[in-house]
């Protein structure tokens, strides 16, 4: 009975007829071309796919440490071979990466809190030299203090990873649903950058800057690209000393607001008017690690890609002035939020259909200020809430991050824009491929210096109860693909004039919108990343075991 049920709610929600209060909700977003009524994209900080997944689906599981045990069937991802872990071209290469010198090496869980590497536009191209993928330590490496207990102190700290006894929740989450291990940063650089493609897919089109230096370059048509971390002008928490720029042009904000469908971007800090624990407020708003021991700020101006657009930004970070108006084109606080209001908006079934999740920098992921255990916590108390909520069948959450943070991975994907700068050096100096014009699969968009890419490989995952089930998906995609999916699945396939999402791969393999079978609750331990119920698709349960 329970899985004719099952049956039977599946076939209603592809039909569009889901009936009850969540159908009229999700009818008032608009017309979708997918079950998907609901998006929610978890944008993290600073992860390569190697440092996650490069040993995947195999653990270590050493005493006293949350073990992953692998399923019958689970497949196995373009990760670290017995070459590359024990004859890898960065340990090979002793001349460019003296001192450092090293193998792919298992970071512990006791290890979580690292030191940040160099992932800046020229270092990361400059780690990849012309493809041969060897020189890391050398570029991207930073020498910073060694994590507890680690024998690894020089550069050779850019070839650490961790596996399912640290990333245990990302590592169940993928055996439960569905990832991709050939996803890639748009282009080379880091957060912003990053930031910038997922809602625009194109990170030229500068409108205006200040003291933006090295932080942007020309684009080769008398504008220019964004390549580094400045932060968005007028925002009222961004630098008063350093670099600033404004965009022109479209985001999909803007495209979604022109065909009436709520959206929002929800960034821990957001609102300035909340006092943390710590007694910190403002701009100011902070908390401290307890794993990294590192007081950050919740809210960090350049990973807030919407303020850098003026139609879509929120400079003075104004409240919405009603539940009801969160999602909503018109109201004060122009679809930008702080994170509890996207727990308020859908306790109120109020869900926006395209929801933006940041972090608070503690949370997000990014090493030297935050670390895997922390975002784990974060990570997995969005997606056990979610489940909570009758909206979540007819939900995905994809997880994404913005860059690599210089993390080595032994992957390059193509290049699909060429650049010829002085910020480049993939192939030459000076040189990022050498073709005059961007093409991929028979789609051309108009070239733009300083847009070297696509970059390093990046995790990515779909948890849905419409996501495929144990699957490991190997179509290439980008951060623009995530911004393809909404057009796609909301507005008619409709693209920005002059992204990247026109060359984007499709993220529609990583759904069986046919045959959904994960409609069972799937909840996780947000400390251990352990199982602690895995409902199947007849209501059955299995608690704990992994």
């Amino acid at each position: 009975m329970q899985k004719a049920l099952a049956t039977s709610l599946a076939t209603l929600l592809v039909a569009g007829q889901m009936a009850g209060p969540a159908a009229v909700q999700a009818q008032s977003y608009g017309s979708t071309s997918t079950p998907i009524q609901h998006l929610v994209v978890i944008f993290q900080e600073n992860n390569s796919f190697d440092h996650y997944f490069g040993t995947y689906p195999y653990a270590t599981n050493p005493p006293n440490e949350p073990k992953f045990h692998v399923k019958p069937g689970t497949p196995t991802v373009n990760g670290y071979t017995d070459g590359l872990l024990f004859n890898n071209p960065n340990f090979l290469n002793t001349t460019g990466n003296a001192g450092g010198a090293s193998n792919p090496f298992r970071l512990d869980r006791s290890e979580a809190a690292t030191a940040d590497q160099d992932h800046d536009y020229t270092p990361e191209q400059q780690a990849f030299h012309a493809g041969l993928m060897d020189s890391f330590p050398e570029f991207t490496g930073t020498a910073g203090p060694p994590p507890n207990g680690s024998t690894q102190e020089t550069t050779g700290l850019v070839m650490g990873y961790y596996d399912g006894n640290t990333v245990t929740a990302l590592w169940n989450y993928a055996q439960r649903y569905a990832m991709s291990d050939n996803s890639y940063d748009t282009n080379f650089g880091p957060s912003t950058p990053g930031a910038i493609n997922l809602i625009s897919g194109q990170t030229n089109g500068i409108s205006d800057q200040s003291n933006a230096g090295g932080d942007v370059i020309g684009d080769g048509s008398g504008g220019f690209t964004l390549i580094s971390d400045a932060d968005p002008v007028g925002d009222m928490c961004s630098t008063t000393t350093g670099a600033l720029v404004q965009f022109s042009g479209q985001n999909i904000g803007d495209l979604l607001n022109a065909r009436g469908i709520t959206w929002g971007f929800f960034e821990g800090g957001f609102d300035l008017k909340t006092v943390n624990p710590n007694g910190t407020t403002g701009c100011k708003r902070s908390h401290k690690s307890a794993i990294t021991n590192t007081t950050k700020a919740d809210y960090i101006p350049h990973h807030q890609p919407f303020q850098y657009y003026k139609s879509t930004w929120n400079p003075k970070h104004l409240r919405p002035t009603s539940i009801n108006m969160i999602g909503v084109d018109g109201d004060q606080a122009n679809h930008q939020y702080d994170l509890s209001d996207f727990y308020v908006a859908v306790r109120a079934h109020n869900m926006p259909a395209v929801s933006f999740l940041k972090a608070a920098g503690y949370q997000d992921g990014h090493a030297g200020y935050s670390d895997p255990l922390d975002e784990q916590t974060f990570i997995v108390q969005v997606i056990n809430f979610l489940q909570t909520t009758p909206e979540w069948k007819s939900t995905a959450v994809i997880i994404a991050y913005d860059d690599s943070d210089g993390w080595y991975d032994h992957q390059i994907g193509p290049i699909v824009n060429q650049s010829q700068t002085s910020a480049d050096a993939l192939t030459a100096p000076g040189q990022c491929g050498s073709a005059a014009n961007t093409a991929l699969a028979g789609v051309s968009v108009e070239q733009a210096q300083g847009r070297c890419g696509y970059g390093p490989r990046l995790p990515l995952l779909v948890i849905s109860p419409w996501a495929r089930k144990n699957f490991v998906d190997h179509t290439v995609t980008d951060q623009s693909s995530i911004l393809r999916f909404v057009e796609d699945n909301w507005l008619g396939g409709q693209r920005i004039t002059g992204s990247f999402d026109a060359l984007a791969g499709r993220l529609n393999s990583l759904f069986d919108f046919k045959k959904p079978s994960n409609f069972g609750k799937y909840l996780l331990d947000p400390s251990t990343g352990l199982v602690i119920s895995d409902q199947d698709n007849d209501g059955g349960s299995q608690d704990g075991g992994q």
